[in-house]
């Protein structure tokens, strides 16, 4: 006769390979039902974009089915996105997780990350927010194809535009057109403020938050708004970017945010006509660097031509899962999603995962 204690004791030895316990001590399994040989039950992920999902279920399902008496496994595989927040910040009281992209300098396709990273998240069932706080250069509005202009919810907060299920905010609404932004830190400060706290953000699972490249006002503004889950440095692989990545990342540190890994962007080049791979840029750069620095690596993005016209064209390429160059902004979204699980797991310490309900 098949037992609780037994399906527990095999689903035990199963180990969540980024959080290094099993998947019962981190209260994984839910609603297990035993019917005669017939065993049912939920693993309920820290977040629906877990990179190893497939395996997960995989391994549960043989090592139930070996059990003596078992003759059927039924497995549902669901996701609470976990917080290391508690309490929950003032300002985003129904967001999650806060996760700054940023750059040592610009030109490094740094927003073109952010937007692809926030619509693979969304791809995979979480609930997305993203922020351009890249007040000088706003092409987030472009990068989603979306224009003005906005509504307000009757206590006045600016409902954001919703672009392939991505709530979006950015300074490019209010900006007329050929206008540049020259303001110093107390306006900056309060557009950060604003940003945060008067727009309609709603429960999200992640806030992408699109910094200005580089160690000035906003990125100081934002860190002492609102506690950051952690930072995702963009970086492309030559020795000069990488440098200027450097600083950024020193940065996060002193403000002890936690970086959540480095992403190396431009990282090659595959020839249209024979398809031989090119790197421009040099390759490795920025892996190399974060194996230094203890940091994780994301993932590599190519250069390519797809990219960049999907990007004008305002419809992000992560938006085809399966395309040739949506595969590696989801791979990176997958392991920035395992990250932010070890951080929040690290941050509870050995209590259970805190959830927002």
């Amino acid at each position: 006769m098949v037992t609780e204690h037994a399906v527990l004791g095999a689903l035990a030895t199963i180990q969540d390979p980024d959080l290094h316990r099993d998947i019962v001590s981190l209260g994984f399994v839910k609603e297990l039902q035993i019917q005669g040989g017939r065993v049912a039950f939920c693993i309920e992920l820290t977040t629906p974009a877990c990179p190893v999902r497939q395996q997960l279920e995989e391994r549960a399902r043989k090592a139930v089915a070996a059990l003596p008496g078992v003759a059927a496994v039924e497995v549902r595989m669901t996701a609470r996105v976990t917080t290391g927040r508690a309490p929950a910040s003032a300002l985003l009281p129904e967001v999650r997780n806060t996760v700054a992209v940023a750059s040592g300098k610009g030109g490094v396709g740094k927003s073109t990350v952010a937007a692809n990273l926030a619509v693979a998240l969304r791809q995979r069932g979480a609930q997305v927010g993203l922020m351009d706080a890249d007040v000088y250069g706003p092409c987030i509005p472009t990068l989603l194809g979306v224009q003005g202009p906005l509504e307000h919810t009757a206590e006045g907060k600016v409902v954001p535009p919703q672009p392939y299920g991505v709530k979006i905010m950015s300074m490019g609404f209010f900006l007329p057109a050929q206008e540049a932004v020259i303001w110093r830190g107390p306006m900056l400060h309060k557009l950060v403020q604003e940003f945060l706290g008067r727009v309609a953000w709603g429960t999200l699972d992640y806030l992408v938050i699109d910094l200005p490249p580089g160690t000035g006002d906003i990125q100081l503004s934002l860190c002492q708004s609102i506690p950051l889950t952690g930072a995702v440095i963009v970086s492309t692989p030559q020795d000069v970017a990488l440098d200027v990545a450097a600083k950024a990342v020193l940065m996060f540190q002193k403000l002890k945010v936690p970086i959540l890994g480095i992403v190396e962007n431009m990282s090659y080049s595959l020839c249209a006509h024979c398809g031989q791979r090119e790197e421009i840029f040099g390759h490795g750069g920025a892996q190399a660097a974060g194996a230094r620095a203890g940091i994780p690596f994301l993932g590599e993005i190519p250069l390519a031509t797809g990219i960049r016209v999907a990007s004008d064209a305002g419809r992000p390429v992560a938006l085809d899962s399966d395309g040739p160059w949506a595969r590696p902004f989801h791979a990176v979204a997958g392991r920035l999603a395992a990250q932010v699980s070890i951080v929040n797991a690290a941050a509870q310490g050995a209590a259970p995962l805190l959830t927002v309900q």
